[in-house]
């Protein structure tokens, strides 16, 4: 049985004869493993209306414990600006999340969760483990940390580089 990207690998391949598609076999990998983390069909958060990336947003004032500005949520959550906009808009919609306005400059807010949010995260939390180690259970345990070590590696690789492959 093979996974979506060897028939990507192998197509490229037949288009590029002589050309070394290995970084596909790496990259297109995590693209589609991501992807479909991101998607998380069926799991706890799909239940309660919600996508990772605005869990991860909860998930960071939690685990932060104290308000953040929509710029350090972008930081905390590895988010461009935007993309943490239009998700605290959602999130502040749904009353998970509230705005305060800082004393000396109107232009920059704080964010924190509300009473509902915190208690959101809370119960979905233990049940997203869950999820998430059920995802993981075809790889034995020396397999989950030999992906985390490497994966570890990789992100240290390309944090490194940031703007030097530009």
């Amino acid at each position: 049985m093979e996974d979506a990207v060897a028939d990507v690998l192998r197509q490229w391949q037949r288009a590029f004869p002589g050309l070394d598609t290995e970084p596909v076999a790496v990259i297109g990998r995590i693209n589609r493993c991501a992807s479909l983390l991101q998607q998380g069909g069926g799991g706890p958060l799909t239940r309660e209306g919600l996508a990772r990336p605005e869990f991860d947003i909860l998930g960071a004032l939690r685990r932060i414990g104290h308000e953040l500005t929509p710029t350090q949520l972008a930081r905390e959550t590895f988010a461009s600006g935007a993309a943490v906009t239009k998700r605290l808009r959602l999130l502040e919609e749904r009353g998970l999340v509230a705005r305060r306005a800082d004393a000396r400059d109107r232009r920059v807010s704080h964010l924190s969760l509300t009473e509902g949010g915190s208690a959101l995260v809370d119960r979905i939390y233990p049940e997203l483990l869950a999820y998430d180690r059920a995802l993981l259970a075809g790889l034995t345990p020396e397999e989950r940390e030999d992906l985390a070590r490497a994966l570890s590696r990789l992100l240290l690789v390309l944090e490194g580089s940031s703007g030097s492959l530009a």
